[in-house]
């Protein structure tokens, strides 16, 4: 099983189903609009202009699970992203990345790609500091913040895991071997 034989819903509430995604590559992320990694948003979006007419799809899933950084509906996520970021991908609806609520999506990631490397000593003094505070990180795998990222391959499978700290830039060279 993979992420594309799922159904999620979109920020409206309607269901989209992943398998239309076939044959694509795919950025997973679960995001937050108060946190100290959204200007991320910027990296992602300049990802998803370069390589979105040669295949490629950003899968935005905000999350409240961490220090309650995504607070609003999913239409007032949207309009921040849009007017602050110029997103042009949209956010699907607002779920929970670990526990028992956990959206089966991030469950199947999680069991594909269940750790990723931290490269250089900030970023890993940052993680273990994240990873003190974040009450929803409990079992090996577990998402630590906001700004996880995966990168799916054209079949719906994880080939990779990127930690909050990394930055999407640096997922370029990733993405074209996989477009």
């Amino acid at each position: 099983m993979n992420i594309y034989d799922l159904k999620v819903k979109k920020r409206n509430g309607e269901e989209f189903d992943l398998n239309s995604l076939k044959g694509k590559v795919s950025l997973v992320v679960n995001t937050a609009t108060g946190c100290g990694f959204t200007p991320q948003y910027e990296a992602i979006e300049k990802l998803y202009e370069d390589y979105h007419d040669k295949g490629f799809e950003v899968l935005d899933f905000p999350c409240d699970q961490f220090g309650h950084q995504a607070p609003g509906s999913n239409d007032e996520i949207h309009e921040f992203c849009t007017a602050k970021y110029k997103t042009q991908f949209d956010q699907f609806a607002k779920i929970e990345v670990n526990g028992e609520n956990e959206s089966k999506v991030f469950t199947i990631l999680k069991e594909q790609q269940p750790t990723e490397e931290i490269k250089g000593l900030k970023n890993k003094m940052a993680i273990k500091a994240i990873s003190k505070i974040s009450s929803t990180c409990k079992n090996k795998g577990d998402i630590v913040w906001n700004f996880t990222k995966f990168l799916v391959d054209k079949d719906g499978n994880a080939v990779k895991r990127y930690n909050p700290t990394f930055n999407p830039k640096d997922i370029e060279n990733d993405l074209k071997e996989l477009i």
